[in-house]
């Protein structure tokens, strides 16, 4: 189905942003708070877009079911708020990219499953952000992706279908959710991708290896 694109959702982490710095800082910073040897950023990278599960599943080869994981998520949230903003940036490339959405008139936005805890006052502090029509954390909606419900609700703040929105996204969940919404999808083999790397069978429309491919898709204003 040809489409007319009205505008442009993103993923954060991993699509956006390069925030594995902080995050691996932060639970690296547990371990060696315990004594345990530091870890280099390369192992903690792939996992940064799982967030706390992620990083604590790095760091100490623990999993949500563990019965000190509660406690060691707070850990590392507390943790990580103290440092968030000290390595993260931009995407090489994902400032041109916006500049050249916002010169073109087209709105864009942010849907991730990272809580608003922390995607409040990370995106405030990044002036990348301050020309995003809608910000949407995980629990902005009662369901985080794959769930298409945090799509909708950014096409909603758009004032825009959701069929005429194009997401972008790191994580075969951001496919999902993109595909149950609607969108266009556009799988992002720059970003993290976690463990499963077969990103070619996440089903997404198209694909890029860096943001700025992203206005060749947009330079064709009906995408099938």
């Amino acid at each position: 189905m040809d489409f007319e694109v009205r505008a442009v959702l993103f993923d954060l982490d991993g699509t956006l942003i390069d925030s594995a710095p902080d995050l691996g800082a932060a639970a690296d910073r547990m371990r060696t708070n315990r004594g345990m040897p530091s870890l280099p950023l390369e192992l903690y990278r792939p996992m940064a877009g799982a967030g706390a599960r992620g990083m604590l599943g790095i760091a100490f080869g623990m999993a949500p079911d563990h019965p000190d994981y509660g406690p060691m998520r707070e850990e590392f949230f507390t943790t990580y708020e103290s440092c968030m903003t000290e390595r993260t940036h931009a995407f090489d490339g994902v400032p041109q990219l916006i500049e050249a959405l916002v010169g073109r008139g087209m709105p864009w936005g942010v849907v991730t499953n990272k809580s608003m805890r922390f995607t409040g006052p990370l995106t405030k502090q990044m002036p990348l952000f301050r020309s995003a029509g809608a910000v949407v954390g995980g629990d902005s909606t009662p369901y985080p992706k794959p769930h298409p419900a945090p799509l909708y609700e950014a096409a909603r703040l758009l004032g825009l279908p959701p069929e005429g929105c194009i997401y972008v996204g790191d994580d075969e969940r951001d496919i999902k959710a993109g595909k149950a919404a609607g969108m266009f999808t556009v799988a992002a083999h720059y970003g993290y991708l976690g463990n499963d790397r077969a990103v070619a069978e996440w089903g997404a429309d198209a694909h890029i290896h860096n943001p700025l491919e992203l206005l060749a898709l947009l330079n064709v204003r009906q995408l099938a």
